[in-house]
């Protein structure tokens, strides 16, 4: 009788080496790398104040029992600017940076923008970097309000491929990822393939597949890895047996329990999970810190989007819809007698924060935004890419050929627009925006 085929992952890379983070244009070379949370321990250790993640982690742990969660920090309001100046905009392709940055903002405002023009973008990538290293000085909740700041004003100095050195580290800390011991993730690995692995195999080679800069850097193994350590993480917490303290009878009942029926391998691996992960595989400095970030974003800050019915996706999907009425009625009423919804073009842009949509550098620009701010304003940067397209849009005879893929990504102007679109949404609007992920 002949063996049953069982399928194996690919072999682990070796834990004691990573890729060093550079660009995939240029040599690389292989060093022993510490994730963000042993780096910012080292710096303890030596004498240093506590980093910035740990004096995180503490406040976290001195305070959680009288916590709560204070929702998304607030967005600087910007003026939205005017349609006729948008549409000037949109028509003038060769403008320059500095006059992008300026529209609709006060002039402290473009002050600070101007920063990187102005040539003081060193300074701010040092103060950043000492912040990340050596943490905060006293103040806590001034100092993440501060990064949140500069990551929208100033950005993170990144090479032409996206790549920098304190990102991963800046998105540890906005997304308040728990640190987790390589071994952990190792331990996952070796479990072999997860009932989600058939699915997993059948996405993971399609993954950005058209996107040079992420396939020579990250590869399908590595994707594999993280994504069945990631259905194993969602399988182990979906057949947890109840507390002993769940339920007290006065007798005892001797019946052994029945056994859980296993997870749907659907509920442990979703669509949109293998696009989501990408940006941090590329990103990171090892398949732990990507394979925490995914999980945290998913389990922490998108839960609504990883149930087999996707509920938070479709709420995001009605608010692309009453956020255009809101912003553009003009735009949302000719689209809507083109009877088209949000539904039928923008659930990839929806389910994967917009990481569907290249060039990946720009992926990441606007990452940095939505990890500062919330994921929730994704839906805000839908619109802003709608807005941006409005002409072409409105000249089209069908609309739905123009719809049918969005054009490369401009994440700056798009950051720009989303946050001068908070201000025009309604308070009651705006909760839901805010909910619609949890």
């Amino acid at each position: 009788m002949a063996t049953p085929y069982t399928p194996h992952l690919p072999p682990p890379a070796p834990s004691s080496t990573k890729a060093h983070l550079t660009s995939p244009r240029s040599t690389r070379t292989l060093r022993k790398l510490q994730s963000a949370h042993a780096l910012s321990s080292n710096y303890t250790a030596a004498g240093n104040a506590p980093s910035l993640i740990s004096q995180q982690r503490q406040l976290q742990h001195h305070k959680s029992a009288i916590l709560r969660d204070p929702g998304p920090p607030p967005v600087p309001l910007l003026a939205a600017p005017p349609q006729g100046q948008l549409r000037s905009r949109m028509r003038a392709d060769s403008e320059s940076a500095a006059a992008e940055m300026s529209i609709g903002m006060g002039a402290s405002k473009r002050t600070a923008m101007a920063k990187k023009v102005n040539g003081e973008d060193k300074n701010s990538k040092e103060e950043l970097e000492a912040l990340v290293r050596q943490g905060p000085k006293g103040d806590l909740t001034g100092s993440l309000a501060a990064l949140r700041r500069s990551v929208l004003l100033d950005g993170l100095v990144a090479d032409s491929d996206g790549m920098s050195h304190l990102r991963i580290y800046i998105w540890l800390i906005l997304l308040n990822a728990p640190p987790l011991r390589t071994d952990a993730y190792l331990s996952l690995i070796h479990r072999g393939a997860s009932p989600a692995y058939a699915k997993i195999r059948n996405d993971t080679f399609r993954t950005l597949a058209t996107d040079p800069l992420f396939k020579r850097r990250v590869s399908e193994a590595s994707l594999i890895r993280l994504l069945n350590a990631l259905a194993w993480t969602l399988h182990d917490a979906q057949i947890q047996p109840p507390s002993k303290h769940a339920s007290i009878s006065p007798t005892i009942d001797r019946t052994p329990p029945k056994p859980a029926p296993p997870p749907d391998p659907a509920s442990i691996y979703l669509q949109g999970m293998n696009v989501l992960s990408a940006p941090f595989l590329y990103a990171a400095r090892s398949e732990t810190e990507a394979y925490i970030l995914t999980h945290h974003l998913l389990t922490a800050h998108l839960p609504a989007y990883i149930h087999a019915t996707m509920p938070g996706v479709h709420r995001g999907l009605a608010l692309v819809d009453r956020l255009l009425a809101i912003i553009d009625p003009k735009l949302a009423a000719h689209l809507s007698a083109a009877a088209l919804s949000a539904s039928i073009y923008a659930f990839p842009s929806v389910l994967t924060l917009c990481a569907c949509t290249p060039p990946l550098p720009e992926v990441l620009y606007l990452w940095d935004f939505l990890f500062a701010y919330g994921v929730h304003l994704n839906i805000l940067a839908i619109v802003a890419q709608l807005v941006l397209m409005r002409e072409e849009i409105l000249a089209a005879e069908r609309p739905g050929t123009v719809l049918r893929g969005f054009p490369p990504l401009r994440a700056k102007r798009v950051v720009q627009l989303a946050v001068s679109f908070v201000g025009m949404v309604p308070a009651g609007v705006y909760e839901e925006l805010v909910a619609h992920v949890r």
